[in-house]
């Protein structure tokens, strides 16, 4: 009984200890409750404007592909890829030999023509009409002269001077006279309104075709001489001299890239809310900034295929810096709303069910899911219209994910490094 005892007794402290012991190791290591550091900000208030976003191809403000409307060999070119030239510069002349010929000769029909317009004018028609008027006035006389001689005779048959078959005779010549005048009266009046003007009309035909001809055949000469139709930079030149160009094929192309346009669709219903002169922004590859451009075309007919409208954005270009062909994002600003609530992009948590939620740090220190109507949307900013006020707090970054009433520690991103930091120093102190 006594060693029984004795044990017990000695044994007794060791289990109390390790009782005791086991039980402070439980309540030590009780896992306290998780803190999420997050950004949050409160909502600000101030004017937001709608953007409407679009890729496009810089394109030239104006663009010429000179084509020659003949075929003909390449005498000399008067210019390089890259070389600046002005409206009406002469760039590419073509061989125009033959077709210098053939103006000389029509110049010379010309020349006939001419001759001949100034004879009939000056001279055949004057002449024609002059000799009817003379053919009047000579039958005429001889009307009168022959009408009186039948008179005459008439007084002296009654007389008993002559016998009535000279009478006779001097009225047959009165009526012969008398034909002769009317046929005289009748062309002279056919001369008057008819030859005259149909030797006239012809006369006028003939030079006018004849000039006609020679303006052609002057055209003919002039396509061969290629000039340029605007001021801007030569961008190609497929050709060398020697080679034939074809009509329709174009061998200088000349383009206007003092300003390029970016061409946009979009559609009709943000279309509507622009102006010809709005501001506009364009993110050009290799640009740290977005470089302003302004909107300086609103198409007015939608476009039948994509029922969309089109919208140029001018870029200027002087030191001609920025190349055509180069895709660039552009973001045209829209409607304006003064003192609108707004949050950053960030903040605003899409649900599954289509609904929109942001999370706001109650009192609580946690974080909880609330469900907000937004409005406008920028590449940063989000108009709420309803949901949150300005007083509240709402979670910007750290938010995704995060459940509802978790808690949360509102903080920035550099006292996040540090933590991180001291958290990484007392790790390496305790190994």
């Amino acid at each position: 009984m006594r060693v029984g005892y004795s044990i017990a007794a000695w044994f007794s402290p060791l289990v109390i200890a390790a009782v005791v012991s086991t039980g402070c190791k439980s309540k030590s290591e009780e896992a306290p409750e998780p803190v999420v550091s997050v950004q949050a900000e409160h909502p600000t208030v101030g004017p937001i404007s709608e953007e409407i976003a679009a890729d496009a191809v810089l394109a030239p403000l104006a663009q010429a592909a000179i084509a020659p409307r003949i075929s003909a060999p390449i005498v000399k070119e008067l210019v390089q890829r890259g070389s600046r030239v002005h409206k009406g510069e002469l760039l590419v002349t073509l061989e125009d030999r033959d077709l210098r010929g053939a103006a000389l000769d029509n110049q010379g029909n010309f020349t006939q023509a001419q001759a001949a317009y100034t004879a009939a004018t000056l001279a055949t028609i004057p002449a024609d009409m002059q000799k009817a008027e003379l053919d009047v006035a000579q039958t005429k006389a001889n009307l009168d002269v022959a009408n009186r001689t039948a008179e005459e005779r008439k007084l002296l048959l009654q007389q008993g001077a002559i016998s009535r078959r000279d009478v006779e005779t001097a009225a047959a010549a009165a009526v012969q006279a008398k034909a002769t005048y009317d046929t005289a009266v009748t062309n002279l009046a056919n001369a008057q309104k008819t030859t005259k003007k149909t030797s006239t009309e012809t006369a006028q035909g003939q030079l006018a075709s004849a000039q006609g001809k020679l303006e052609s055949a002057e055209a003919q000469v002039s396509y061969a001489a290629l000039r340029s139709p605007i001021d801007g930079v030569v961008t190609e030149r497929p050709l060398f001299p020697g080679e034939t160009a074809t009509a329709g094929t174009p061998v200088v192309t000349v383009m206007d890239t003092t300003s390029l346009l970016a061409k946009l669709h979009i559609s009709q219903a943000a279309a509507q809310k622009l102006a010809v002169g709005g501001a506009a922004e364009l993110t050009v590859p290799g640009e740290t900034d977005p470089q302003p451009a302004t909107i300086s075309l609103i198409s007015p007919a939608l476009d039948p295929g994509s029922t969309t409208l089109e919208v140029w954005l001018k870029l200027a270009n002087p030191g001609g810096h920025y190349k055509v062909g180069t895709p660039v994002h552009a973001v045209i600003r829209g409607t304006t709303i003064q003192d609108a609530v707004q949050l950053p992009v960030g903040a605003i948590l899409p649900a599954d069910d289509g609904s929109t939620n942001v999370l706001v740090v109650g009192s609580d220190g946690k974080a909880h899911k609330r469900a907000v109507k937004v409005g406008l949307r920028t590449t940063e900013k989000v108009q709420i219209l309803s949901g949150v006020s300005p007083a509240e707090m709402v979670i910007t970054e750290g938010g995704y994910g995060l459940d509802d009433g978790t808690k949360v520690k509102v903080g920035g991103k550099d006292e996040d490094k540090g933590s991180k930091d001291d958290a990484s120093s007392a790790g390496g102190s305790k190994e």
